[in-house]
């Protein structure tokens, strides 16, 4: 018989405010996420979802200081008690601009910065490098600088340098913000391929739901630091479609 998947983030009643801000980013969240999901996180600028991608891979608390409450269990870790080492071996996070998490001389010893910190062996350093490159379809890229390559390509990078440190989930903040609508879909293609390979979890960031809403099961809403709908795609596209 199939077991369940299982849960892999689960906040309760959490909520955290920025040191001099006036009002929580977020607040009272509650959510479940599981296994393999591929989850559209979602809702008007301002509205706390960058804040919660933060509190996923232990950016917030441990580098943006601030009032915390409620809690945080990622791979049945609790945030507020794991370095941000630590829970970046579960949760991989790709940035909306490629380019501010590629600085190495080449795409190959980008992708390998992440594991060398693991102190892992250099046959396994190796291993995943090749592996992330193969998968991401980088690996005709490898001797080039990140700076030569196309926007598509970086994001490409990043996501192989993310999967080199073998993570759970992988988040993406907005991560077609700076390419073209056919460029965005591969991208977007290539995670979800991934998702289904390797059975990672996925959380998506974006504003451009059309690129997202084929690979997407399920939408999260977020309004004011809050989630105001968590449910079905296209359900719950037509009760919030006056928030996106």
């Amino acid at each position: 018989m199939a077991h369940a998947p299982r849960e892999i983030i689960l906040a309760k009643n959490l909520g955290f405010q920025y040191v001099g801000a006036q009002r929580s980013a977020i607040q009272g969240i509650d959510l479940s996420i599981r296994e393999n999901e591929f989850i559209l996180l979602t809702g008007p600028s301002g509205c706390g979802k960058t804040s919660l991608c933060r509190c996923l891979n232990g950016l917030i608390p441990n580098f943006y200081q601030g009032e915390w409450t409620g809690e945080l269990l990622v791979d049945g870790l609790s945030v507020t008690t794991q370095l941000t080492s630590e829970l970046s071996r579960r949760v991989g996070y790709v940035f909306q601009n490629p380019e501010n998490q590629l600085f190495a001389l080449t795409v190959e010893k980008d992708i390998a910065f992440g594991p060398e910190n693991l102190g892992l062996s250099r046959e396994e350093i190796r291993r995943r490098v090749d592996e992330a490159m193969k998968v991401t379809g980088t690996l005709p890229l490898k001797d080039l600088a990140p700076y030569e390559l196309s926007g598509g390509q970086q994001q490409r990078v990043a996501l192989a340098g993310v999967l080199a440190m073998k993570p759970s989930v992988i988040v993406l903040d907005e991560p077609t913000s700076f390419l073209d609508p056919h460029t965005a879909e591969e991208v977007m293609s290539a995670t979800d391929d991934l998702r289904r390979e390797l059975g990672l979890t996925i959380v998506v960031v974006e504003h451009r739901l059309d690129l997202v809403a084929r690979y997407a099961e399920r939408i999260v809403v977020m309004d004011a630091g809050k989630i105001v709908a968590d449910g079905d795609l296209e359900e719950t596209l037509d009760e919030k479609f006056d928030l996106l």
